[in-house]
């Protein structure tokens, strides 16, 4: 198979190294430090001690490669326009693109999902319709990580806990192309699960870090400290009520409770958010994907969400004030 990592970041370089593992050669489109890493040393994983490093096909312009059978997608949600602007050469009719990412994405109502706002294109994340045009919803295949990985450095990704993918179409059709690369994703040692709705996994991976995230990026708190209070824990709860009447609405039902879910999250111990990661390194976070976009679904489904607004107001101003947004 013709394969491209296109964003060889922590998640990215962690399923492209399992990849690479498991037979396939491994293309990566990268830039700057990154790009030069690859280039001199390969792509390697770091657990504990142990490195293991693969050597790859590292490009800074996707016309170098041509049409591929599987694009890995794995950036941040504020460099995904930008991907969208050069990834046209690497998708052909066929390309399988599978999109590795946090957040509500722009094909989240696609595939006759979302009841009354099937096919409503999202602004909150996709605001001139550039994305979507980009990259097709036929060719997207939709993934939720439930791996926790970061970055040594340029080319170097440290794996921490976590092994899991989700993947799914979003029409939600087993259809044989999923269920190749179902088997194509095990083979790399990754355990992965073929999901009828991907959207519902999207949503509710989502519900747990659309509050902690931005709250961690407003206080620089870890999620212990987070999660001990009783009035954050209470907002945080207010939030996630709003967030699972609007899943209902567009056919997602969460049985659980914000405790449960909370109960989840203090099993994390002192655990830096990937938001909380991203401020202290000075890159632009992923308020839109996480916050925003509920706020705009909230408004689609006629669901008021005042603790939603607050929490993105105030997340808003402190990431302008740093840059970061």
């Amino acid at each position: 198979m013709k394969i491209c990592i296109y964003g060889a970041g922590a998640i990215g370089g962690w399923i492209g190294v399992g990849l690479a593992q498991a037979g396939q050669r491994l293309n990566v489109v990268a830039r700057g430090a990154t790009l030069d890493a690859l280039q001199r040393d390969g792509l390697s994983l770091m657990r504990g001690d142990v490195r293991t490093r693969v050597p790859v096909n590292a490009v800074a312009d996707p016309e170098a490669l041509g049409v591929q059978d599987l694009v890995v997608i794995a950036v941040k949600a504020p460099a995904l326009a930008g991907v969208a602007e050069r990834i046209g050469p690497l998708i052909g009719p066929d390309t399988i693109v599978l999109v590795a990412m946090n957040g509500v994405p722009w094909w989240f109502l696609e595939g006759g999902f979302g009841g009354e706002i099937t096919g409503h294109r999202l602004a909150a994340v996709d605001p001139e319709g550039a994305i979507a045009k980009a990259i097709p919803s036929r060719n997207v295949i939709g993934c939720v990580v439930h791996a926790s990985c970061s970055l040594d450095g340029p080319g170097v990704v440290r794996h921490h806990f976590g092994n899991g993918l989700i993947v799914g179409e979003p029409s939600g059709q087993a259809t044989p192309r999923v269920q190749k690369l179902v088997e194509l994703l095990k083979s790399t040692g990754i355990d992965t699960t073929l999901s009828p709705q991907i959207q519902k996994d999207v949503w509710f991976k989502l519900w747990g870090n659309m509050t902690v995230n931005p709250i961690s990026a407003l206080t620089g708190a870890t999620t212990d400290l987070i999660m001990g209070d009783d009035y954050v824990r209470g907002f945080i709860s207010a939030v996630m009520l709003e967030a699972k009447e609007i899943g209902r609405r567009i056919g997602i039902e969460i049985t659980q409770s914000p405790e449960d879910r909370h109960a989840v999250t203090m099993k994390l111990g002192a655990f830096k958010t990937s938001m909380l990661q991203d401020v202290e390194a000075g890159r632009s976070v992923e308020l839109d994907a996480l916050v925003t976009v509920v706020r705009e679904l909230g408004e689609l489904t006629g669901v008021a969400t005042p603790f939603t607004d607050a929490l993105l107001g105030l997340a808003r101003l402190r990431t302008r004030q740093l840059g970061l947004y």
